[in-house]
């Protein structure tokens, strides 16, 4: 089931961390919340309820000529004015998609451009602009446009896409009821997620965002603190 743009609002946190550059590729070592006496885990399949496996989080770069193409065919004549800042594909692709690049322009306004295959093109037409109208007092993350959708198998495809403030210097997802949380691919203010899970793909299990500061403090956690505006 594929789930349109929510958006996510959260306490104000006072440490400031940023990362910058092109993100391309990550290696989804999950890790659990930090505690007093907790440490991360090392790499690992983990159970989520309803029969549930995240199989993988691993993800791969898009070429520069195939991101150009990309933004291209996403934006059209805007393209120029956007450069992006994280371009992968997923571990297991659908029907309709395999990769997200997220492009940002000089007004820092986001956009997500899904694709799938190696011709360039996308079908985010129009485009899913994460744009920054919610900033404010207390406002942390702005997560737009995740979904959930068959791919081989009895796999599924979990991606999402969102922005962040400075106060957050790390960003986590978690599966369901599961605790293990699995790293988020962030750059220049932006942030992807993307995992293949086995199982059901009526059951899929939802993703949940966490958030934490340089101190490695959790300043927001989406299963406890569901606030949302759609």
């Amino acid at each position: 089931m594929r789930t349109r743009p929510i958006m996510l609002i959260a306490a104000t946190a006072t440490a400031i961390a940023t990362a910058a550059g092109v993100a391309s590729a990550a290696t989804g070592t999950p890790q659990h919340t930090a505690t007093a006496h907790g440490k991360p885990s090392g790499n690992r399949v983990t159970a989520t309820p309803a029969g549930f496996t995240v199989t993988s989080t691993r993800t791969s770069p898009i070429g520069a000529g195939a991101v150009a193409k990309i933004l291209a065919s996403c934006l059209g004549q805007d393209a120029s004015n956007f450069h992006a800042v994280i371009a992968v594909r997923a571990p297991v692709a659908t029907q309709d998609t395999d990769g997200v690049v997220i492009a940002v322009n000089s007004a820092r306004q986001y956009v997500q451009c899904e694709t799938k295959g190696h011709k360039g093109t996308s079908m985010s037409v129009p485009p899913t602009f994460i744009n920054d109208r919610l900033w404010g007092t207390g406002h942390l993350i702005e997560f737009f446009d995740s979904f959930s959708e068959p791919a081989h198998g009895e796999q599924t495809l979990s991606l999402g896409a969102g922005h962040y403030t400075p106060d957050v210097a790390r960003i986590t997802i978690s599966y369901g009821d599961n605790p293990t949380q699995y790293p988020a691919l962030m750059a220049d203010g932006a942030f992807v997620y993307t995992a293949a899970l086995s199982g059901p793909e009526r059951n899929s299990p939802s993703p949940y965002v966490h958030a934490y500061n340089a101190a490695g403090q959790e300043i927001y956690n989406q299963q406890t603190e569901p606030t949302t505006k759609q």
